[in-house]
């Protein structure tokens, strides 16, 4: 089968569900840490919540793309667009429940240390980022099953755009809720209408997005797809006998992985512990009380700073490519890490909310080269191998498993690092970067 190129539309609408799936994963993670401790949760107890996204994504990417490449729905829900239906669904209603958790707090029942409340928005949280694992990865694999080589940097180029373009959406809603006059505060354990109702507008994006890629787009059927790919023996056995020495592959993984530690660690503070940094260090919070409007101004503004850091990583990608140019992958990389822990330390020092622009930006400089630069690396040192779509589920460990650890370790750390400070975890997560950024010099890349 010809290799034909697609119009940009057709391009476009492979990862226009893309958008709405973003939308939902910048709420969640603009709104967690304020939603438990909301709920009650200790700020010892925070990193522990960011346990599940990570552990759920190292589970379920991995099964979804092994399932869907076996199996074909028919023309109506092909071989990937069943699992983008199924996780938009279970997403959308747990988008709906997760906000009022606060409504199952029944008699103040305690167990293992939390009430029945935070249980209920633990579950959800689970059953939440499950649902947009499944409903995030078909969109990645469409573009891998449709778009011949020369036009998947174009559509690749179009689904990072939907994808920080619904950040830039998700991160802003809660403000822009409480600006057209819904509270922004609500008595002690209940969640603010501002944060549920940009979980509710979040959930009817979310759904319309991915009908619409469900329904304008044809996947390829078994046969198109064995032709369009060249599957055949010949090919599967030149594959073969470049799988004969994959040392170069193993130092790879283990030298990425070693920064991708130190850069996804780093990340998973910010995360957890920005609403209670900025909240004390701009917006003279006491530390305690999360139903305070402090606290929870403060939760608005984090959306504001994390759409900022969207739009320093869009702005650091366009200038990545001549710093990749000048001083090479490796430079590159170490270079954005840098600029990276700058941002972060500096937050340490703001207590000016607008100032903390500047400081997000600058972390946005990370998270770009975070996203494209490991994946250069690794895609460069599997190249060839027919078990491509196996190394990559694996390679995403990489990500998932520092945000575990590091999860685990936040409370030990604020407590006897940060003398309990949240803001303290964010100078902990620049020298995380730091370390990482020294750790690419390491970095052992294709065959020696």
């Amino acid at each position: 089968m010809e290799k034909r190129d697609l119009s940009f539309g057709q391009l476009f609408n492979l990862s226009f569900g893309f958008f709405g799936v973003q939308i939902a994963y910048a709420l969640q993670s603009a709104n967690i840490s304020r939603i438990f401790a909301t709920l009650g949760a200790d700020p010892h107890q925070l990193s522990f919540f960011w346990i599940l996204p990570p552990l759920m994504g190292m589970i379920v990417q991995p099964i979804v793309g092994i399932l869907s490449d076996k199996t074909w729905f028919g023309k109506i829900f092909g071989r990937r667009k069943f699992y983008l239906l199924i996780g938009a669904l279970i997403a959308v209603a747990v988008m709906i429940l997760l906000p009022n958790a606060g409504d199952f707090n029944f008699e103040q029942r305690v167990w293992l240390g939390l009430n029945s409340a935070m249980w209920f928005g633990l579950m959800s949280l689970m059953f939440l980022d499950t649902s947009i694992n499944i409903a995030m990865q078909p969109f990645k694999m469409m573009v891998g099953d449709m778009v011949n080589e020369k036009q998947k940097g174009t559509a690749y180029a179009i689904q990072s755009a939907l994808c920080n373009a619904g950040s830039v959406v998700g991160y802003l809603f809660p403000i822009f809720f409480t600006w057209i006059g819904l509270a922004n505060t609500a008595p002690e354990g209940v969640i603010p209408d501002s944060v549920k109702w940009s979980f509710y507008v979040g959930a009817a994006i979310l759904i319309l997005c991915s009908l619409y890629t469900f329904v304008v787009v044809e996947e390829m059927n078994p046969a198109e797809y064995a032709e369009f790919h060249g599957l055949n023996k010949k090919k599967e056995e030149a594959a073969d006998a470049s799988d004969n020495d994959n040392s170069h592959i193993v130092r790879a993984f283990l030298s990425v992985g070693l920064v991708q530690f130190f850069c996804w660690a780093a990340f998973m503070y910010m995360w957890t512990y920005s609403n209670g940094g900025i909240a004390w260090n701009c917006f003279g919070w006491d530390g305690i009380n999360a139903a305070d409007a402090s606290f929870q101004q403060a939760g608005n503004w984090v959306g504001v700073v994390f759409c900022v850091q969207a739009v320093g990583s869009l702005l650091w990608a366009a200038f990545l490519p001549k710093l990749e140019h000048w001083i090479g992958n490796k430079g590159a990389y170490a270079v954005s890490l840098a600029v990276g822990a700058v941002g972060f330390v500096s937050v340490l020092f703001v207590h000016n909310q607008y100032v903390l622009w500047l400081s997000y930006l600058l972390i946005g400089a990370a998270w770009a080269a975070m996203l494209a630069l490991p994946f250069t690396i690794i895609t460069n040192a599997i190249s060839g191998s027919k078990h491509m779509g196996a190394l990559l589920g694996l390679f995403n460990c990489t990500i998932c498993i520092p945000q575990i650890v590091a999860a685990l370790c936040g409370g030990l750390l604020l407590k006897y690092i940060c003398n309990n400070v949240q803001v303290g975890m964010l100078a902990v997560a620049g020298a995380l970067l730091l370390l990482g950024a020294v750790a690419v010099f390491l970095i052992k890349e294709g065959k020696e």
